[in-house]
């Protein structure tokens, strides 16, 4: 049976990932002075205007505003016209501290109070969380999420480098991969939206695009005759970033994760330590459904797991491998109580998440880099 799945990716310029990238700068500001910084950073950025405001408990204190406009300038936004000025732009800060009502469940966990033998802090959050991981690529990532973020990492060290010029920070890509009998064949249909200067020729463009970026970065056999190309479609993009559409914090959550091909549990990543299992949960599952994957337990692998906020166990654990498991499910689900710690202290020890690694994870997904804890293959 033949069937078409799509999925997208945006550059570090789309305003929702500009607004993710300085949640996570800021986060990682905090982490390196103070490393059980408590910190839920959300970003807003406009019409020449980025509101930072959100939670933030530290003995220590960070330079927010200089951390907003550096993280522009670095993007490469410099045109209050087109897009953002970091020079010019106004930066707003409305931050207060962690609700004392959710720290409490947070710094002992109910079990830890009541002498159940756990030592830990408590979720700072209730909630679901999904991983998931596939072999059909080398990251274990499904195929059309895999060279979407490919692609639009390409377009962004194109436009840095020079290799293309006129491009501006903002972009999004998207991918249709036709599979067959569930195996990826061939790519049905490919979408590039380029942010670029007032006086670039279109056509000149979207040759480029096709040789510089499509070509370096997909496979040629996945490519044939009848893949459609889609380059700019509407004929022009030169008005872009948060000019062209306001950015928020956390709205880009299947970009995030695996481009819609697995469930996900609804909470963002970006601006948050990893006492909030929102995003620690979501490292924990992707870790383990990647080496269930990987120790070939299974072809595909998805988990959930739940939390109750101020309880440090997960109140539920589900795995499902969509028939591709070479042991029962149940066994599996052994496997993961006997060879990994849920609970929130447990994951971060795990992971080692107390680090500033978080603004490595904000653009292109944050799975499938070998150099995150979270992907490392263990034996199980």
């Amino acid at each position: 049976m033949k069937r078409l799945f799509t999925s997208e990716s945006v550059t570090e310029g789309h305003p929702d990932k500009l607004c993710d990238t300085i949640s996570d700068k800021i986060l990682d500001a905090y982490l390196k002075e103070d490393s059980l910084a408590r910190v839920a950073c959300e970003t807003v950025a406009g019409k020449g205007q980025v509101v930072v405001t959100g939670e933030i408990t530290s003995k220590k204190e960070v330079n927010i505003e200089e951390i907003v406009r550096q993280t522009i300038k670095e993007i490469g936004y410099d045109n209050a016209f087109a897009d953002i000025d970091y020079r010019t732009c106004k930066v707003l800060l409305n931050i207060s501290k962690q609700s004392p009502d959710i720290a409490i469940g947070v710094d002992k966990s109910l079990e830890e109070k009541e002498n159940k033998g756990v030592e830990s802090e408590g979720a700072g959050d209730q909630g679901m969380m999904f991983g998931f991981a596939t072999d059909e690529t080398r990251a274990f990532l499904p195929m059309p999420i895999y060279l979407s973020h490919k692609l639009a990492k390409r377009l962004t060290e194109v436009r840095k480098l020079g290799v293309i010029k006129g491009l501006r920070p903002d972009g999004k890509v998207q991918v249709t991969v036709e599979y067959e009998d569930e195996v990826p064949k061939r790519i049905d249909t490919i979408v590039i939206s380029a942010q670029h200067e007032e006086n670039v020729l279109l056509e000149d463009l979207k040759k480029e695009i096709k040789e510089k970026i499509i070509n370096v970065i997909v496979p040629k056999e996945l490519l044939d005759d009848e893949t459609k190309y889609f380059i700019n479609p509407t004929g022009r993009f030169v008005i872009g970033g948060p000019l062209g559409d306001t950015g928020l914090t956390g709205r880009k959550i299947i970009v995030d994760t695996y481009g819609g091909f697995a469930r996900h549990g609804g909470g963002a990543f970006s601006g948050k330590d990893p006492t909030k299992v929102d995003r620690s949960g979501a490292y924990m599952a992707r870790y383990i459904a990647k080496n269930i994957v990987a120790n070939g337990y299974a072809k595909k692998c998805e988990i959930q797991i739940a939390y109750s906020i101020g309880v440090a166990k997960p109140v539920s654990i589900y795995v499902d491998t969509f028939g591709t498991n070479t042991i029962p499910e149940n066994e599996i689900i052994k496997k993961i109580e006997e060879n990994f710690d849920l609970t929130p202290t447990g994951i971060i020890k795990t992971l080692n998440l107390r680090n500033p690694i978080y603004s490595k994870t904000t653009n292109y997904g944050h799975f499938g880099k070998e150099d995150m804890p979270w992907e490392k293959i263990i034996k199980i």
